[in-house]
């Protein structure tokens, strides 16, 4: 009876090795290849990094977004960067600003996502980051804007690793006190916070609340006096620029392809990305080398 026990368990740890085997990582693959069912990752509707990633790869055709309708939908760039990083068989793609070593960037056509390659123009997925505003803006918000677009304003843009504009130079307050609330995109978040920060250090009497929504809210608010400055991470569309809105590019931004850390897969095609987001391609082992 001993004995038949003892197979009897030896079988059944046989048998939860293989079932390990059979749902390892991506990297548990012969030699490393990346293999596996695809988990596609993409952001909510009215996300400004959706929009500009659906158009500048295709997926979206100029009548409709062809995302696939089994993608996950994230609602901000850090749920999408810790959905990523939890799953070894995930793609997503965020903005290059807010892209650190918790998830890995692929080269996309062969080129790295850096800064460089989107000022030379040899990385295409990129995209404006903008304010927007309506009408007359307060002596407040015109101070706040010209802060952003002179030469110290844009030294913030460069050191969060965004590509700055051309500035308008030295920075001089005009004094302007009170509230100015800044709000939209998920993506311009980071880098508005730091220009809040780094304006304030001018003029300590200023309030600059900077909330976080996703481009068509940030359109929309600024259209409807809720928010003083909206941010979007795209261009405007006909409608918004028929209500009014007078956009202002703040900064240029690369859209980062990323993958879990884990996944093998370095570098992927145009094409590739566009059949993996409207669900052509479904294994990792259809485009892994």
């Amino acid at each position: 009876m001993n004995k038949f026990i003892k197979g009897m368990l030896a079988l059944g740890l046989s048998a939860t090795a293989l079932v390990g085997c059979s749902s390892g990582t991506a990297e548990d693959g012969a030699e490393g290849t990346a293999s596996g069912t695809i988990t596609v990752v993409s952001r909510e509707d009215g996300s400004g990094t959706r929009g500009a990633f659906t158009e500048l790869l295709g997926i979206d055709d100029g009548e409709k977004d062809n995302t696939t309708s089994s993608a996950q939908i994230t609602n901000s760039t850090s749920v999408m960067m810790t959905t990523v990083e939890g799953n070894d068989y995930a793609i997503g793609y965020i903005s290059l600003g807010s892209l650190n070593d918790t998830v890995k960037a692929v080269k996309v056509d062969g080129v790295e996502a850096t800064q460089e390659n989107i000022e030379n123009g040899e990385y295409s997925v990129s995209r404006p980051f903008l304010i927007c505003t309506t009408g007359e803006v307060s002596e407040l918000g015109q101070d706040f804007m010209n802060f952003i677009m002179s030469d110290e304003g844009q030294a913030v843009v460069a050191e969060e690793g965004y590509i700055p504009m051309e500035t308008t130079g030295t920075f001089e307050s005009n004094g302007a006190t009170g509230d100015l609330t800044v709000g939209g995109s998920s993506s311009v978040t980071p880098v508005m916070e730091k220009l809040a920060e780094a304006y304030k250090e001018i003029n300590a009497d200023a309030n600059i609340s900077v909330q976080q929504s996703d481009s068509t809210s940030g359109a929309e608010n600024a259209i409807s006096g809720v928010y003083d400055i909206g941010m979007c991470s795209r261009e405007l569309t006909e409608d918004e620029e028929a209500a009014g809105l007078t956009p202002t590019t703040i900064a240029i931004d690369g859209i980062a392809v990323i993958v879990n850390n884990n996944n093998s897969v370095d570098d992927l095609t145009s094409d590739q990305i566009k059949g993996i987001y409207t669900g052509e391609i479904t294994d990792w082992a259809d485009v892994a080398e």
